[in-house]
């Protein structure tokens, strides 16, 4: 990509914003479920397994579609697949807020996760098609700013809007800022000139959504099931190991070309790139679910105050995205890598460390060590695996570095769910049985467990 002349993109600051705000409203809506699910639970009179399908149903779907995202950017063009994404996910997030019942409620989510697949990989794609080269580090600082704003607002706006008015509220949110995106898409981004009519893999499309579908489901309702005690994940671990098997057999074999274009494969930036996204979403994204919940239901600690004070690993992202921009081009880029994650593992070895006893400042520090390391390593990191990939499947090459990044956010939280179900001393199992307010054994009901998709 770095050889091909780059033209002047006109209304390119439009263009950023306009998809930073469809960005900011994805992570926004995977993060601001979590403090209404007891509302909904009421409201639509549901158990507490039937109303974890609404996060459930999001995270399946927008899983299975993410990988389709390059086909259909590659075939329709950059700028229709985001326009249809955009108006999707505004019209799935009105009637999720207008659902009379928990079907229906399921249902519009799963169109919801259907529509926002592909509104993260595409404003990736997108802000380094309308940056030139040397652009490139600055356009990943906003990008990853936009990406961390939303889970970090997330919650504060969700328990605000929930409180002050009603649960409806943090999906009818999405349609001010869903209409402004569409407008502004619509009149500033300009469709793509090169359009490639690749035939659609339909084999190897169904392959890779059996496994990819089959694993969430099991990653997800692992620890409620009782893991491989249960039927259902045994059935789910098949489908999703032969699901892999087969798309990985066809990807090798087919004379055509596969759903997964093999020109990825041929980048050892690319592959090393995707290794470390999904092993950074296997660390982080576990311990950052489990930590609001032991702010709240152990320390006692106020659902706005908790935002409060989770909030600095936000602000220590954005620190480190803007001053290691500038020197991507001056530094090696290993370096700032090696250094995000020393910072990485210091404020994890802190975390180590938390006890009841401890007031916020320990929170604070240790979240912004976490969020400087975080912001130091993404935005080399999508510089090196991004930036020499051609032009026609970087769309594809976008999806797929985020879905590895969801699937290893959904393997870090069942490890380390299923680590503290079973390492938990018996004293403090009582503990959070009383926090929570359970009658049920520890293992059944993880009633505390939040995710991002």
């Amino acid at each position: 990509m770095r050889g091909e002349a780059f033209a002047p993109v006109p209304n390119r600051g439009m263009i950023t914003i306009s998809i930073m705000m469809a960005n900011i409203m994805q992570g926004v809506d995977n993060s601001i479920l979590n403090v209404a699910l007891p509302h909904i639970q009421g409201s639509l009179s549901a158990s507490l397994d039937q109303v974890a399908w609404a996060l459930t149903s999001y995270i399946v779907c927008a899983a299975i579609m993410m990988p389709l995202t390059g086909w259909l950017a590659g075939r329709f063009g950059i700028k229709y697949i985001f326009l249809i994404s955009v108006i999707g996910f505004t019209l799935a997030s009105a009637l999720c807020g207008a659902a009379t019942s928990l079907g229906e409620l399921v249902f519009f989510r799963a169109l919801q996760g259907v529509a926002g697949a592909g509104l993260v990989p595409l404003s990736q794609a997108t802000l380094l098609q309308i940056n030139p080269p040397e652009r490139h580090g600055r356009a990943m600082a906003v990008f990853g700013m936009g990406t961390i704003c939303g889970p970090i607002m997330g919650p504060a706006l969700g328990g605000w809007l929930t409180y002050e008015y009603s649960w409806r509220w943090v999906f009818y949110i999405n349609l001010p800022v869903g209409m402004l995106c569409t407008v502004g898409v619509l009149i500033f981004m300009r469709q793509t000139r090169y359009v490639h009519r690749e035939p659609f893999d339909f084999v190897g499309f169904l392959a890779l959504s059996l496994g990819i579908g089959a694993l969430q489901l099991m990653l997800d309702r692992g620890e409620l099931k009782d893991w491989f005690h249960s039927s259902e994940i045994w059935i789910e671990a098949t489908v999703a190991g032969l699901g892999f098997y087969l798309f990985t057999v066809h990807t090798i074999t087919t004379d055509d070309r596969s759903f997964l274009n093999r020109d990825l494969l041929k980048s050892a930036n690319f592959l090393a790139g995707t290794v470390l996204m999904f092993c950074g979403g296997l660390i982080m994204t576990g311990t950052n679910a489990l930590l609001p919940t032991m702010l709240q239901n152990l320390m006692n600690f106020p659902a706005l105050t908790t935002g409060l004070v989770t909030a600095p690993r936000g602000i220590g992202s954005m620190a480190a995205m803007f001053l290691v921009a500038p020197l991507i081009t001056r530094v090696d880029n290993r370096l700032i890598i090696l250094f995000g994650l020393l910072m990485t593992s210091a404020a994890m070895w802190q975390m180590s460390q938390f006890s009841l006893q401890m007031g916020m400042a320990q929170v604070v520090i240790a979240g912004l060590i976490q969020g400087f390391g975080l912001g130091c390593t993404q935005v080399p990191l999508n510089i090196i695996a991004l930036s020499t990939l051609p032009r026609h499947i970087m769309t594809q090459g976008t999806a797929i570095r985020s879905l590895m990044r969801n699937l290893g956010g959904s393997v870090g939280i069942s490890i380390l769910v299923a680590t503290l179900a079973q390492k938990i001393p018996g004293w403090c199992t009582r503990v959070w049985s009383k926090a929570c307010g359970r009658t049920t054994r520890w293992r059944r009901r993880p009633i505390w467990r939040s995710r991002s998709a």
